[in-house]
């Protein structure tokens, strides 16, 4: 039986992050269709994508906003972006609320998260029980490794203690991360709805 749990955060604990990056569409002029094109050129330019290596701690997120906003024209300024983001992001109180369940049945759970060093003190203020739902936190930007490199999911099982990873059942919003989840032997969940993934969850660590 499947006893850990290793929950993404943004999207999964939190409202999604489409929102805040409509806001600013709609504040700014500057479509997604943009961004995508201006962080294409950047990586083109500089060797990798620039949320990748934001996500890994390589670079500062000033640093990052220089680089999409030379692509960009006169004016675009992504701090507003950022604060878009963080604005529109919402606790999921039903998912939190279902994890400290689990801890209650005795699963063990940790946070997974591709994140921006700069951000931490801002997504911990949207969740500050996380060190009490979660007895670890890998976050990306800390440790130099993102999803969906394999030695991020192998960090995070060593750090709970050498955990085999079939125990394992891992939630995150994005095929991607679930398919390199799976390929080391955890089950996973890819998270649309918390009424969606709850059962599937509970599947998950029952099978």
């Amino acid at each position: 039986m499947r006893d850990v749990l290793i929950c993404d955060f943004g999207g999964v604990l939190t409202t999604p992050l489409q929102e805040g990056f409509l806001a600013y569409q709609e504040e700014s002029g500057v479509s997604l269709e943009a961004l995508g094109t201006a962080m294409a050129l950047a990586a083109a330019e500089h060797g990798d994508h620039p949320l990748f290596v934001l996500e890994r701690g390589e670079i500062t997120e000033a640093e990052f906003r220089e680089r999409i906003e030379s692509h960009l024209g006169d004016g675009v300024d992504l701090s507003r972006l950022f604060m878009h983001l963080f604005e529109g992001l919402e606790p999921n109180r039903p998912m939190i609320d279902y994890v400290r369940e689990l801890r209650g049945r005795g699963v063990r759970a940790a946070l997974l998260t591709n994140n921006v060093r700069e951000w931490e003190p801002l997504w911990r203020s949207k969740l500050p029980e996380i060190d009490e739902l979660f007895e670890l936190v890998v976050d990306s930007a800390f440790v130099g490794l993102r999803k969906p490199d394999p030695a991020i999911f192998m960090l995070t099982l060593d750090r709970l203690g050498g955990v085999d990873a079939a125990r394992c059942v891992f939630v995150d919003d994005l095929d991607v991360n679930c398919a390199a989840a799976r390929a080391l032997g955890m089950a996973a969940v890819r998270f649309e709805t918390t009424a969606q993934a709850i059962p599937e969850i509970e599947s998950g660590l029952s099978a």
